[in-house]
């Protein structure tokens, strides 16, 4: 048996209906980690789905909780040989919420529906699909080789679309069962349909808020108007000493002081472009001097996603009282994410804005993490996908957006490779999602060559975390 026959193995796994009636059933699961009357159906989708599958496949699971988390985690292990590479994998069973009255007539995010090319469903994309699709990769190697030739672990998380909450802790407490040698995991969108990508790490993400309270309550703007301090525009103005007109960061600390030349190498090849359906790129929004892929993969933004002041709804003839906003760094590796509120509370005190509250918000923080491009085993993935597709993958060094990578990377302390199965397009926290098969389909044959290769005894050196 060999690898194409493995990888045939994985596509009529497809092509038999197989896989659309396991990911149907999964998309079928309410696993909505915001709510909180869905607690029966996170635990549902580890009891009766996932942890199930890995069992059939020689895998031990233990279900574990965590105090700060909403739902349970899934811990499973196949261990074959204590001497061979041990790879951990992860996924997340948890989904936003439906929002079921907004998807298009006939399509519901509970039902797996296909229509004009594409299937759709809540957690198709974002990521019953990506972890389905990798666990049926390793069952067609253990099915065609008989053995896996390494060490399987896996990790199933119900509460990432609410940030992960205890993952961390877990993650910590349990280091010595989640130990391995390196992590290999789907989540997020390729950077082209077209292209099958790796990205090594993520963005961090961080968010805080500004607030201004001038006075109690709102007065009339013709009676006061000129006499009263406007926190409204008070507040755009602070704003306007963090972010400037062209959406530069004007606050040193929350940047890196360069892009590493290995990064730059990396993003030469991995070009960003306007996508269809998708909104046109702003050729001269933020850092100056970078390239579109540098800036989004490379670098950091710094955005608004909230501004309130009076009543946006209904807006009256008076100044407001008080003013509001949410601003959120995407940041890469090279920034204390620790330091970021106090740097913009010193950079607004010496604009002149000292009476601008500055306050971490409630939401949980991601931390920036990155492999180098450079690692053997970045180069040994990369080739063995091109060997399945034909096609030379997109090397990301990071995720734009922020996954808990950080759990893995900072806390196990594994190399971390990720092969999404996404595209950019595909509707994930909104209504119809959806994915075309034939990325589902083709992410089951690189996937099935990915883990087959690292089974063949031809792998780079590892250093044990």
């Amino acid at each position: 048996m060999s690898r194409e026959d493995a990888i045939a193995r994985a596509r009529a796994h497809f092509d038999g209906g197989t896989f659309r009636d396991v990911l149907a059933r999964r998309v079928a699961i309410a696993t909505e980690s915001q709510e909180p009357d869905a607690a029966g159906e996170l635990d549902r989708y580890i009891a009766e789905e996932v942890g199930p599958e890995l069992e059939a496949l020689g895998f031990s699971c233990r279900t574990v909780r965590h105090e700060r988390a909403r739902g349970p985690l899934l811990i499973a292990e196949r261990i074959e040989d204590r001497g061979l590479p041990t790879v951990l994998g992860y996924g997340h069973g948890d989904v936003t919420r439906g929002q079921a009255e907004r998807w298009r007539d006939g399509l519901s995010p509970w039902a797996l529906t296909e229509r004009d090319g594409r299937w759709y469903g809540r957690g198709i994309a974002d990521n019953k699909g990506q972890h389905t699709i990798n666990i049926a990769a390793l069952r067609a190697v253990l099915e065609t080789r008989g053995t896996l030739g390494f060490n399987a672990k896996y990790l199933i998380e119900m509460g990432e679309e609410i940030g992960s909450p205890g993952l961390r802790e877990l993650c910590a407490a349990e280091k010595q069962a989640l130990r391995a040698d390196l992590m290999i995991a789907s989540d997020g969108p390729r950077l082209s349909a077209d292209r099958p990508t790796l990205f090594l790490g993520s963005r961090g993400g961080i968010s805080f808020d500004l607030r201004i309270k001038a006075r109690e309550g709102a007065h009339h703007s013709g009676n006061w108007g000129g006499l009263l301090s406007n926190p409204a525009v008070q507040l755009a103005h602070a704003i306007a000493a963090l972010i400037g007109p062209e959406g530069r960061i004007l606050v040193p600390e929350l940047k890196p002081t360069e892009l590493p030349a290995s990064v730059r190498q990396a993003l030469a090849d991995c070009p960003v472009v306007d996508a269809a359906g998708g909104p046109r790129i702003d050729p001269d929004w933020g850092e100056p001097g970078l390239s579109a892929a540098e800036k989004v993969f490379g670098w950091c933004a710094l955005e608004i996603l909230a501004f309130e002041a009076g009543e946006p709804r209904a807006p009256v003839n008076a100044i407001p009282g008080h003013a509001f906003a949410r601003l959120q760094l995407r940041f890469v590796v090279g920034v204390d994410p620790e330091g970021v509120v106090p740097a913009v509370r010193r950079h607004l005190e010496a604009a002149g804005f000292g009476h601008v509250e500055v306050t971490v918000a409630d939401e949980e923080m991601f931390r920036a993490t990155r492999l180098d491009p450079a690692d053997p085993w970045v180069g040994f993935a990369a080739r063995s996908i091109e060997r399945t597709t034909g096609q030379r993958p997109a090397i990301l060094p990071n995720l734009g957006g922020s996954l808990p990578n950080d759990a893995f990377a900072d806390i196990l302390g594994l190399r971390t490779i990720w092969v999404p199965h996404s595209y950019a397009g595909c509707s994930q926290h909104a209504p119809d999602e959806h994915l075309p098969p034939h990325l589902l389909r083709e992410g089951l044959e690189m996937m099935a060559g990915l883990y087959w290769d690292i089974g063949s005894g031809e792998t780079p050196a590892l250093t044990r975390a």
